[in-house]
């Protein structure tokens, strides 16, 4: 961005193209990042003269010489072959001004309010008049940029309320801001420093990439790869790294280095191949084929194989099959590295993944907690790397960078609901009641030990084929219990679209808290539009609007009539200390999905053992500790 104190015209075209510079290269981060590395941008950046001009390349505004009437750059999502840009295409709007900060104050002024407000009016009356088939449509970001700073403006709500009078459409438009719309603005933040670069990693900057990040959701649908899958793999390569850099024992530097053998100080090209320690680092995410050999403290030692990898959220999992039952694919989640230099979230993460959901699932086994719809602990324990170890204890470490690693098999592997929906479509009435069905058994089953799940979303529910049935009959089995409450002081996870409000607002979860997970989920997965939350106050704000409106309810009820009625028995708990009353929503469930509504068969939860159990596996497992 240029910065010299002095307008001028060709300050003003230099401008212009350093802000096309800069939103086209966060698009295309992002994209390639998120959604597709390769193949065509689906995006293309114009500007515009005047609301109701024609959208203009900036270098072809430069060229007709009307710099000087461009009020923005529209990012467009591009249409077929249909050269034509429309309104209804626009998947956010910048706003740039000479200055855009109210007086000497750090925010935005009234006039650069208004103005984004009356593009982002535009924008959605002509989604809606176009039925722009956009996920979430009702919303839109909009950004304002002068040669310093920058802020996002978020405007949304129902154009269905907006009652427009011909004669003066500009006070109904004003109305219905004022009544009925949600206006999020954020606070201005330095976006170019005073050499005119790009400010990265700030907040100004930040907030910008995540607005962008948000409307390419609302026209192409989630990503393929979640900032928590990213996180895990920076995680994974910073490990790498101070491996590779490992401090020497008795020398301050960074670097690895050979004692003896050079007395003439001369410089020497290290081998990293050569470095034992470099050699494993890359042995943190395993390949298909590899064999892992895993030491369970209290019943020995167990072999598996790695057939595919399941890389995604916060954590490390992979398909894999034992060695003595090779025919049965099992889940095998790779926990934190045991030679971390110091905490970090994602470690947290990977430690609530493998050894606390081990606790929990043990808990559950010692209960006689035994059901087809809950994972099954195969195995827990350590690897077993290859070479000498030189640990002083069982449950010591070496210096090898895998020993020690914790690691958890369980039983069965499926797709997460998150990716059947982005594949597939919305689910049919029938899968939805099933869905409703398995998720409430799971949750039933648990609540006989006074364990609550605590982390019920699409990422976290897989579908699997009954093993007892055939291809087409199929199970919902809620994974991840490491983020399960089991006493008061225990924190849920916190999920801005699926978690409960009680969990939002408190930290804890009451006792319908999973139940009001799971109506979230159904909405979700039976096509109902989910905002993306971009705080804890908006997360509560839209909760609290959708049940006062009934919207979910409506929303199900249009899938079946069960689902509604059980919206509104979720709903008349929440918040409240009172419980679930399973038994009497599994006989109505079971009946809408087996077609039997007798009361024994309501009553009673299948706890059933899985046909398969790979009994010695199971055994090794079930009331070991090594992996808590």
């Amino acid at each position: 961005m240029p910065c010299s104190p002095y307008a001028s015209k060709g300050l003003k075209e230099d401008e212009y193209v350093a802000l096309e510079d800069f939103l086209h290269a966060i698009v295309n981060g992002l994209w390639r990042t998120f959604w597709r590395k390769s193949g065509p941008l689906p995006f293309f950046l114009s500007c515009l003269r005047y609301p109701g001009s024609k959208f203009y390349a900036v270098e072809k505004a430069i060229s007709r010489g009307r710099l000087e009437e461009l009020h923005g750059l529209a990012l467009i999502s591009k249409s077929g072959n249909d050269l034509k840009v429309h309104w209804d295409q626009v998947v956010e709007f910048a706003l740039f001004r000479q200055d855009i900060l109210s007086g000497n104050e750090s925010r935005l002024s009234a006039s650069c309010i208004c103005e984004a407000l009356f593009y982002g009016v535009q924008i959605l009356i002509s989604r809606s008049l176009s039925k722009s088939r956009t996920i979430g449509s009702d919303s839109v970001f909009l950004m304002v940029f002068d040669s310093k700073f920058g802020a996002v403006v978020k405007l949304g709500g129902d154009l269905s309320k907006l009652e427009l009078n011909i004669a003066d459409p500009y006070r109904s438009v004003g109305q219905w801001i004022k009544c009925h719309a949600e206006v999020l603005v954020s606070s201005v933040d330095r976006i170019w420093n005073r050499l005119g670069n790009a400010n990265w990693g700030d907040l100004g900057t930040l907030q910008i990439q995540l607005a962008t990040f948000y409307s390419i959701i609302q026209w192409n649908g989630p990503p393929r790869k979640s900032i928590a899958s990213l996180a895990s793999d920076h995680s994974f390569r910073l490990q790498k790294r101070r491996i590779e850099c490992r401090l020497a024992e008795n020398e301050n530097a960074i670097v690895p280095y050979q004692q003896a053998g050079h007395q003439h100080e001369e410089i020497v090209e290290l081998d990293h191949s050569d470095n034992p320690l470099v050699k494993n680092a890359t042995r943190l995410k395993l390949k298909q084929g590899e064999i892992l050999l895993l030491e369970d403290q209290q019943q020995g030692q167990k072999s598996f194989q790695i057939q595919e990898s399941f890389i995604g959220g916060n954590y490390f999992l992979y398909g894999a099959t034992s060695l003595d039952y090779p025919t049965q694919l099992l889940a095998l989640y790779v926990g934190a590295h045991a030679s971390r230099l110091e905490p970090s979230w994602e470690d947290m993460s990977l430690w609530y993944q493998v050894q606390r959901q081990t606790k929990v699932l043990n808990i559950l086994n010692q209960q006689g907690i035994s059901s087809k719809y809950l994972p099954e602990l195969i195995a827990s324990g350590r690897i077993l790397h290859s070479g000498p170890c030189k640990k002083q204890s069982p449950s010591g470490r070496c210096d090898h960078p895998w020993c020690g690693t914790p690691i958890l098999v369980t039983y069965p592997v499926g797709e997460p609901l998150s990716y059947i929906v982005a594949r597939d479509s919305p689910f049919s009435s029938d899968d939805a009641l099933r869905c409703c069905r398995d998720c409430l058994a799971a949750l039933r089953s648990a609540a006989a030990a006074n364990v609550q799940h605590g982390d019920i979303s699409p990422e976290n529910i897989i579908c699997v084929f009954d093993m007892q049935g055939t291809r087409n009959k199929v199970l919902y089995i809620p994974i991840s219990w490491g983020r399960a409450v089991l006493e008061d002081r225990d924190s849920p996870a916190i999920n801005l679209q699926f978690s409960s409000s009680h969990a939002l607002q408190h930290g804890k979860l009451c006792p319908a808290s999973d139940a009001e997970s799971l109506i979230y989920l159904l909405f979700f997965v039976c096509g109902g539009t989910m905002q993306q939350q971009d705080s804890i106050e908006s997360a509560l704000q839209w909760r609290e609007k959708s049940w006062a409106t009934r919207s979910i309810q409506q929303h199900l009820g249009e899938v079946s009539p069960l689902l509604k009625a059980f919206a509104d028995y979720v709903d008349s708990l929440c918040g409240t200390p009172y419980p679930v009353d399973y038994d009497i929503w599994l006989k109505r469930l079971n009946g809408a999905v087996d077609g039997s509504g007798t009361a024994d068969r309501g009553k009673m939860i299948e706890e059933v053992t899985m046909t398969l159990r790979l009994a010695d596996v199971a055994e090794s497992s079930g009331t070991s500790g090594g992996g808590t």
